[in-house]
């Protein structure tokens, strides 16, 4: 869900709604049940909430309530986020744990900087260690956006791939071609307009605006995000061909690719 707060302070850096205080109450024991799982497994993690619940927009029922954690094990992730998201069936969609190491936010690297940015400006710390301590606020600019989504010059690749060897369904294939690609997309937009968003719904509508030859496409692409899956596999074909191929042309143009 859109974060109203999400923009760019009179200093020109990020500034975001995520914040401790806005997670509401239908999501407060699913939050603190989390925390105590993963604590449980890895004493020594740090976890953080992001996303819509930590903004104050989630949806009862029907958003995730997205957690990252610092050195919790990936495998171990992936079970507690099974248990959690049964525990929780009906009062959200499901509880998302991802994992990292501390070793991913640092270095000069295009994606340690994006790793740095989203952990300063997106992350709300709820247990353990805060690698966000000393970070400074992080400008609005190229080199965020690139941190952010440099990596989908090779998603695109992977996704061509995939089709190519049957791999993949491609009505499963494209949901996930969409939300990586719209969220390039914002950073498409927030470049050329000057400001910061990484709203998929706006940048679809914004992008249609600037390029109105793949406006039809990129409303298409927003419908997969929300639940409209796509209902035959040339239309992910040609859709990774073309529209997610001009995108993917635009950003490593404007912004560069990793």
């Amino acid at each position: 869900m859109l974060d109203p707060l999400e923009g760019v302070a009179v200093d020109g850096t990020i500034v975001t709604g995520a914040s401790r205080t806005r997670v509401g109450s239908a999501y407060q024991d699913v939050v603190a049940d989390t925390v105590a799982a993963i604590m449980d497994a890895e004493p020594q993690a740090s976890v953080y909430l992001y996303g819509s619940v930590s903004t104050g927009q989630a949806i009862p029922a029907l958003s995730d309530v997205d957690v990252l954690t610092v050195g919790l094990d990936p495998r171990t992730a992936v079970g507690l986020s099974a248990d959690l998201s049964r525990q929780f069936h009906g009062r959200c969609r499901g509880v998302e744990l991802s994992a990292m190491a501390g070793e991913e936010f640092l270095g000069a690297s295009a994606r340690a900087y994006g790793n740095r940015v989203f952990l300063r400006h997106y992350c709300v710390l709820l247990a353990g260690p805060d690698h966000a301590r000393g970070l400074p606020a992080f400008a609005a600019d190229v080199r965020a956006a690139r941190g952010f989504n440099g990596d989908v010059g090779a998603h695109l690749q992977r996704w061509k791939q995939a089709l190519a060897d049957g791999a993949v369904a491609p009505v499963e294939l494209g949901p996930l071609v969409a939300r990586k690609i719209l969220l390039a997309t914002a950073g498409l937009v927030s470049v050329h307009d000057g400001t910061w968003s990484t709203d998929r719904t706006r940048a679809a509508i914004r992008w249609g605006e600037i390029h109105p030859e793949i406006a039809v496409d990129l409303a298409t692409l927003l419908g997969w995000v929300e639940g409209d899956p796509p209902l035959e596999s040339e239309v992910v074909q040609r859709m990774v061909e073309t529209t997610v191929d001009d995108v993917v042309a635009s950003f490593e143009t404007s912004i560069r690719l990793w």
